[in-house]
């Protein structure tokens, strides 16, 4: 029995997480459950799985979840700090950090000083400061375990192999709902155009983010840091069926993929699993069915958030925490009708052009930047 705290439980990896939990009861105790705003799902979630604890950043709807669980013997608790300070119970072994942005930085730093291993899902975590949060992995000897179905495909893929002989990492994008569409077009698309994704169920902000590709942008960031390559070795290739979800090119010249239906639960799955791979009853690749899987180069030219984020990546420091605060921002704006789908990425070009270079940030540096570049954001969109 493995007792886990899900960081992010009323999302779409945080609701997923949960379906694998309650489909293997024998090998999973959820011991925390958390949630920004969402409070009747927690409720309900916490009701269904009897966590030790549950924590509802949103500090007004305290009093409601409380009341909710006042029959219950569930500790409550509210507010961003208490979810920091809930992670490092000494009854939870893995903290699925599900969370959306930036949000989940704190969280994760101070799973991460208690000994935690991370099922990692907030990739934002390793955009905004991989390099301290590698830092941290190793002085507190504890294991990140990547849940993104990209990078979950790479980490399996590496399974039997050296590092060393790695060549090339090759990430597959699906294209989002825009594949093929020039930038005039995209001056026009609406937010309801944006969240109609062709094969994944995501959250709001991550489906925007994937029409955009930034999400493939932070996805490379993550690569980097998570198998401790370099920019170079990191490419992006666009495969609409969703079907390979990354590969390896290694030295010899062979490249290995990891395959399967575009379903979350899987490389959850994993990450909750690992180092066993166990039965489940998620649907199967019929090579039957697939008539074709293709393959071709990203669009940079009109999906530029792509390249603004291996220009953050390049530039390191405090630029791939610019480069999430002004996207973040500005994905908000978009789904608020407040500027264009276009227009994001010239928001985000001009935050990473002004913002001030720091080479070698500490946690300080990060947590001002972040500050700095929303703040700077807000004011061209006001």
């Amino acid at each position: 029995m493995k007792n886990i705290a899900i960081l992010g439980s009323t999302g779409s990896i945080g609701t997923q997480t949960l379906q694998v939990v309650e489909a293997n009861p024998d090998r999973f105790s959820v011991e925390v459950l958390t949630a920004n705003n969402n409070v009747d799902l927690l409720v309900e979630q916490a009701l269904k799985f009897k966590p030790d604890c549950v924590v509802i950043a949103n500090e007004e709807k305290y009093t409601f979840l409380r009341d909710a669980l006042k029959d219950e013997d569930i500790k409550v608790y509210a507010g961003s700090d208490a979810i920091a300070q809930v992670v490092t119970s000494s009854r939870i072994e893995l903290v699925v950090t599900a969370m959306v942005g930036y949000s989940g930085l704190i969280p994760t730093i101070e799973a991460i000083k208690a000994g935690k291993n991370i099922a990692l899902a907030n990739k934002e975590t390793l955009v905004v400061a991989g390099e301290l949060i590698n830092q941290l992995v190793e002085t507190y000897k504890v294991a990140i375990l990547p849940v993104d179905s990209e990078h979950s495909a790479i980490f399996q893929c590496l399974m039997g192999e050296g590092h060393s002989q790695v060549e090339k990492l090759i990430l597959t994008a699906s294209g989002g709902p825009f594949r093929g569409k020039d930038r005039e077009y995209l001056k026009t698309v609406t937010p309801a155009d944006a969240l109609k994704h062709p094969n994944w169920s995501m959250g709001a902000k991550v489906t925007i983010d994937s029409a955009s590709m930034m999400n493939k942008g932070f996805e490379v960031i993550e690569a980097k840091w998570l198998f401790g390559v370099k920019p170079e070795q990191i490419e992006v290739v666009v495969h609409p069926q969703s079907i390979v979800h990354s590969m390896i090119q290694y030295t010899d010249g062979s490249v290995k993929a990891q395959l399967g239906v575009p379903d979350m639960r899987l490389p959850i799955q994993y990450a909750l699993t690992f180092p066993e791979r166990i039965a489940a009853n998620f649907g199967r690749v019929d090579f039957g069915e697939c008539s074709a899987l293709t393959f071709e180069k990203p669009d940079q030219k009109t999906f530029r958030n792509l390249g603004l984020a291996y220009e953050a990546m390049h530039q390191g420091g405090n630029m791939p925490c610019v480069l999430n605060a002004a996207n973040e921002v500005a994905v908000q704006a978009f789904l608020q009708g407040r500027c264009s789908f276009t227009a994001m990425s010239e928001l985000i070009e001009t935050a990473l052009e002004k913002a001030h270079f720091i080479p070698n940030p500490t946690l300080d540096d990060y947590i001002e930047t972040d500050s700095q570049s929303r703040q700077f954001i807000s004011s061209l969109l006001s």
